[in-house]
């Protein structure tokens, strides 16, 4: 990554244009878990850390079939659930985390997704990042879910000085427009998965090459 001192940040202007391309290209950008209801997304985002979209849908696909509410979750009891989903990374972890939260859904909020950030961070398994994919998936709200490809691609375009997802996080809220913040997270995650990626980034199919500052790239 360019150091500080070297560091190119986009304009306004630029930035404006950068997300007007996103939205042309791809004016309902979705997330790429399948989840068929709010709770079951709730899990899915849980089940993706450290895992890819892919190896999560395959794995959840059939759970879902049988359990896609907390209570049914609970019904099938920790090692029933860790025979649908042991194909993914940490899923004993993910395992305890998923009853935690399905058990605190039930007792607390009667089994519906809280509202409040800070109670959707007191939800086993959940933190900054998960709380606001729902925020802004479930209930609208422009928040900003840095994941890897965020964290990694923000700084390279130039939307972020960040090295943190915290800070990257506070860098895109300020820095895009409000009317773009409901789908931004979705551009600049699909952005980063299958064009500004990590090695070999494909630069001569990027429809935001010329605007692109190239942080930290040879």
């Amino acid at each position: 990554m360019a150091s500080r001192q070297d560091f190119v940040t986009l304009s306004p202007e630029e930035i404006k244009e950068l997300f007007t391309r996103f939205q042309k290209l791809n004016p309902e950008p979705a997330t790429e878990l399948e989840a068929p209801n709010h709770f079951t997304l709730l899990v899915s985002v849980v089940l993706s850390a450290q895992a890819t979209d892919k190896s999560v849908n395959k794995a959840a696909g059939p759970l879902y079939k049988v359990a896609d509410t907390p209570e049914k979750i609970l019904a099938l009891g920790e090692e029933g659930l860790i025979s649908y989903i042991k194909t993914i990374g940490l899923y004993r972890s993910k395992a305890k985390h998923v009853m935690g939260l399905c058990r605190m859904l039930i007792d607390e909020y009667g089994g519906k997704l809280p509202r409040k950030r800070e109670d959707l961070e007191r939800l086993p398994g959940v933190g900054r990042k998960t709380a606001n994919v729902v925020l802004n998936v479930v209930y609208g709200e422009p928040t900003m879910p840095v994941d890897t490809h965020l964290l990694r691609i923000s700084p390279r375009m130039g939307l972020s000085k960040g090295t943190t997802p915290l800070q990257v996080e506070q860098d895109l809220l300020k820095c895009i427009p409000a009317e773009f913040m409901a789908h931004a997270h979705h551009w600049l995650i699909l952005h980063g998965r299958y064009i500004c990626t990590a090695r070999s980034p494909k630069c001569v199919e990027c429809p935001v090459t010329d605007l692109c500052k190239r942080n930290g790239m040879e």
